[in-house]
């Protein structure tokens, strides 16, 4: 392949990455009419970043504000985060996350990622389902529980996470939000915690 001829490719490679925020997966790539020697090429060539196998970003463009959440939402994007990893996003813990937490539907085989690394909860029916918001992070769409629905979940998994770490969220959320305790119980009972909940709420909020 000659210079010029690779610089057409590239340009052409190029536009279809912009199309889609600068990042596509290996297969949307060739499903564009990227050849996967351009896509190697362009990686060589440092115009594109492999995030995680499979994955590529043009390198010209800034950098992602929330990297891990952008290559989960890419490689997972049925994936929802949830639990410590929501509550960090929400600013609602202290606690710093070594992985993320991403909720998936029960049943569903398994994710596979090199990096970042995460931290699988199996979740069914409503539970999976109920207080899914959309953000758009770096153009690209991210599913993140609710803070309603993170702290049902947290206290659901209050023996994984911890009951301080649960209560520090429960308060933070209530001086730095306005609380919805409605859409609280309403979580509570999809998730099955509402006995166990309902007094904490009513002495912190």
């Amino acid at each position: 392949m000659n210079i010029r001829a690779s610089d057409k490719l590239f340009d052409a490679a190029r536009r279809v990455f912009r199309r889609s925020g600068g990042m596509l997966r290996t297969s949307e790539a060739l499903n564009h009419g990227v050849h996967p020697r351009t896509l190697y090429a362009m990686r060589d060539a440092g115009v594109l970043e492999c995030l995680d196998r499979g994955l590529y970003r043009l390198t010209d463009l800034p950098p992602l504000s929330d990297p891990d959440l952008v290559t989960i939402a890419n490689k997972i994007p049925k994936g929802v985060i949830c639990l410590i990893s929501a509550l960090h996003f929400h600013d609602i813990t202290t606690q710093i996350p070594h992985s993320v937490s991403i909720a998936v539907s029960r049943g569903t085989e398994p994710p596979r990622l090199e990096y970042p690394p995460i931290q699988l909860y199996w979740f069914s029916g409503e539970a999976f389902t109920a207080g899914i918001k959309v953000h758009h992070i770096d153009k690209i769409p991210v599913q993140v529980y609710s803070a309603e629905k993170t702290l049902a979940d947290c206290f659901k998994y209050r023996n994984k996470i911890g009951m301080d770490t649960v209560l520090e969220a429960v308060t933070l959320y209530r001086d730095q939000r306005k609380p919805k305790p409605r859409k609280l119980i309403e979580y509570a009972k999809v998730c099955r915690v509402e006995n166990v909940m309902r007094p904490y709420l009513e002495a912190l909020l």
